[in-house]
């Protein structure tokens, strides 16, 4: 069939252009795209030679599902779905529950085709890349599989469920599942972007006693207020370090790094309590991290990298919804809509702070 999308270029721009879609194969569901979220990523996506282009982006959909393949369960057409990331199913690490460490992460979720090196999409028989992070959702329709399909309840907005697949769960999950923040805890998020803010309303939902929030946006810090952070600091300051220990007395019990920043980095570090540990969630520039492990093993503190929240987004996405629907988690209080044909604007407003997770509406309509 002939869908839009918008089209990630060997020029590293995005053009809409009508391309072809393929069916659906066996394990594959073709989804209508009725919102996608923007992720920072998508946006380092668009110019990186990390993707070979031209390929469709987008990785935050969500949808109803039109036409399913033979062998796919648990779905008909008509269910409402929101897509995550995509794994293999077969590796040590899927079978052991953990598919955010797919052993083929990186073919799965940014190689733009399938397993067998073939795309769902095509522009006058040219190859146009699909499947990146199983969906590419910056379009009207995707093809995804069904390991990274996961069906919504009717009795939920669904343009504010499409954050959920990247951006929420990765916060979140950094916070209940991989830190396991304990009540009465103090937490600080480093970078208040969608990502880190979830992290604060995860906090605030496990019971933490002290939210830390840094940002270098006022209106973030102030979303964050609203959302459940309990004290703010204004980035940059002298020693970030000394603030946060001026705050919770012996140091944070836990921190989170969605800045990608080394100075941040280590500077959260210093300011953890004895046992605290901080969860690294942003590749930022790639830049080494230098720590003293006598420091560390006196004090017993722990760094660990974090990788899509460790959810499974099969479990972990409902319980959510489940959050939202009791007012935990108001998406709402993130998210900015905008028209499909408005995604350069969209990108624009997130890198430069005046929104704090863009959605993508992809029919111009109101669900």
């Amino acid at each position: 069939m002939e869908i839009r999308a918008a089209v990630a270029g060997r020029n590293g721009k995005l053009s809409m252009l009508e391309l072809t879609l393929d069916a659906p194969r066996a394990h594959e569901a073709r989804v209508r795209i009725m919102a996608c979220g923007i992720c920072r990523l998508d946006v380092a996506m668009v110019g990186s030679p990390r993707v070979s282009k031209p390929a469709v982006l987008g990785h935050e959909g969500c949808g109803i599902v039109e036409k399913i393949g033979r062998d796919v369960t648990g779905l008909c057409p008509g269910d409402r779905v929101v897509m995550s990331f995509s794994s293999c199913g077969h590796c040590s690490s899927c079978e052991s529950g953990a598919p955010a460490y797919c052993l083929q992460t990186e073919k799965y979720n940014f190689g733009c085709e399938r397993p067998d090196r073939t795309t769902a999409l095509s522009s006058h028989g040219e190859r146009v890349g699909s499947h990146f992070f199983g969906q590419s959702a910056f379009a009207t329709h995707a093809i995804c599989t069904d390991r990274n399909i996961i069906k919504i309840p009717d009795d939920v907005p669904l343009e504010l469920m499409a954050p959920l697949g990247c951006g929420i769960q990765t916060g979140a999950g950094a916070v209940l599942n991989s830190l396991h923040v304990k009540p009465a805890s103090s937490v600080a998020v480093l970078g208040t972007g969608s990502v880190g803010l979830a992290a604060v309303m995860a906090a605030r939902i496990a019971g933490a006693a002290s939210i830390i929030a840094v940002d270098v946006h006022p209106s973030r810090l102030e979303a964050a207020r609203a959302l459940g952070a309990t004290h703010t600091i204004q980035a940059p300051v002298d020693c970030l370090a000394a603030e946060i220990i001026g705050i919770t007395g012996n140091g944070v019990n836990y921190a989170l790094d969605t800045s990608g920043d080394h100075s941040v980095i280590h500077q959260a570090i210093q300011a953890l309590a004895p046992l605290g540990a901080i969860a690294l969630i942003s590749e930022g520039s790639g830049a080494a991290i230098t720590v003293q492990p006598i420091q560390m093993m006196l004090t017993g503190r722990s760094i660990r990298g974090v990788h899509q929240g460790d959810s499974v987004p099969q479990t972990f996405i409902p319980a959510l919804i489940e959050h939202y629907r009791y007012g935990r988690l108001p998406l709402e209080k993130v998210v900015t809509f905008y028209d499909f044909d408005q995604i350069d604007k969209a990108m624009t407003d997130m890198i430069g702070g005046r929104t704090i997770k863009p959605v993508l509406r992809m029919n111009n309509s109101k669900f």
